[in-house]
């Protein structure tokens, strides 16, 4: 009898979800749903977000990077390449930052190992694409150059 009476407690417990709902029904200030299409234009993602991998530039519009690999090393999954070449001088610098998105966890490992702040997370939150070879970028390469 005792776990017959219980199950019926049991079942009326959608009460305690549907008491959320109108809640936010009669005080509809409360919600905290982003209406994602209809404000695109203002919509702000949180500091912390992890979109995709970008690159940094200093004051000069240079990249940091100076093709070390330690972001290379530590991606789990190996979406990252680093081809270094040589300067006339013969320093090494970065020939080449590929960076594979459709492999990419933005776990943020490499972002944490980069010992002069060259690369970031951004904050872009609409990758879909329906061409797969949109999503191996260069990172290095900036707008109209080849």
């Amino acid at each position: 009898m005792k776990q017959y009476f219980k199950r019926i407690i049991q079942s009326f417990s959608f009460l305690k979800g549907f008491s959320v709902t109108v809640k936010y029904f009669f005080q509809p200030k409360r919600i905290v749903t982003e209406q994602y299409p209809e404000n695109k234009a203002t919509l702000k993602m949180y500091p912390r977000f992890r979109g995709r991998l970008e690159m940094v530039e200093d004051e000069n519009g240079e990249n940091r990077c100076t093709a070390c690999g330690m972001c290379e090393k530590s991606c789990p999954n190996g979406s990252i390449n680093v081809l270094p070449t040589k300067n006339i001088a013969g320093k090494k610098v970065l020939g080449k930052y590929i960076y594979r998105l459709d492999t990419c966890t933005q776990c943020g490992f490499c972002v944490e190992t980069c010992p002069f702040g060259a690369i970031r997370m951004n904050q872009d939150f609409e990758l879909a694409d329906f061409d797969r070879s949109h999503f191996e970028l260069k990172l290095n390469q900036k707008e109209g150059r080849a």
